[in-house]
């Protein structure tokens, strides 16, 4: 097998041609540390250097896709000066940049397996691949909105591309969830899938992708993704900035201190 330089976070798993990306912090409901921000931009230059993969399925271990970043880690922005915020959420935002370009750039076909919960940066995720099979368990949204952020370092540069304007500005101006169903009805996922198949749906079609002419199969994706680069246009770097202007305001720490209060007070209140 080629040798994946990535920490535990971040699993490659091989089957014949294919591979499959495990976004492993299962315990964390696989939410993105900077450990994890890193290896997601570094991985696809892997990837595509190794000789025997054809297909990429992306998916998470446990019961979520990924819910997105680390709340309690921005908490830390409270003890920093302006500068050194501005120089933490500038780092940030450049591999997430990145790692969106990598994604679109990417030759091989990539299949999202969205096993649960697709949240913030694992939206954004999500909405990088090429087919988006969604389990009948799982949800998409991407709150930042709600915790005083622009959903700058990807949905709002992806989602238009999938659905119409006018339902990305719905649910990223609210951070609403959007059911499996309704993902597909709006065209963020091709199809919800029984929790259970989920794995073997997305491997099969990654063996029947794998079966085709490489050749064409790459040839294929880059014209298409010549396209959704087009059409993206500025819009990714204008949410990077914009994001960057929003991260560590007395909007966006409150609000990070009201969610994690109300979280924990569900979780109180589901405890034996």
């Amino acid at each position: 097998m080629y040798n994946y330089d990535l920490p535990d976070s971040v699993k490659v798993l091989e089957d014949g041609p294919i591979r499959t990306v495990l976004l492993n912090r299962p315990d964390q409901l696989n939410a993105t540390n900077d450990e994890m921000l890193v290896a997601l931009e570094r991985i696809w230059a892997q990837l595509a250097a190794d000789p025997g993969a054809r297909v990429v399925v992306l998916t998470g271990e446990g019961r979520g896709f990924s819910a997105g970043g680390d709340l309690e880690g921005q908490l830390a922005l409270e003890d920093m000066t302006r500068g050194e915020v501005d120089e933490w959420a500038w780092r940030q935002l450049e591999v997430a940049r990145r790692t969106v370009l990598e994604m679109l750039a990417f030759p091989l076909p990539v299949i999202a397996a969205v096993n649960g919960p697709a949240v913030g940066v694992g939206m954004s995720l999500a909405l990088g691949c090429d087919i988006v099979l969604a389990s009948d368990r799982a949800y998409f949204s991407d709150p930042h909105i709600a915790i005083g952020l622009v959903p700058g370092d990807g949905a709002g540069a992806l989602m238009p591309l999938h659905t119409s304007l006018l339902r990305a500005k719905e649910f990223l101006f609210t951070g609403d969830r959007i059911a499996a169903t309704q993902a597909v009805e709006i065209g963020i996922a091709n199809r919800v899938v029984p929790h259970e198949r989920l794995r073997d749906e997305a491997t099969d079609l990654a063996m029947r992708m794998a079966r085709l002419s490489k050749t064409a199969l790459q040839g294929t994706k880059r014209t298409l993704n010549a396209y959704a680069i087009n059409a993206m246009g500025a819009s990714l770097d204008v949410g990077v900035m914009s994001e960057r202007a929003t991260i560590g305001s007395p909007e966006h720490l409150d609000s990070v201190r009201a969610t994690l209060h109300r979280i924990r007070r569900q979780e109180t209140a589901h405890k034996p």
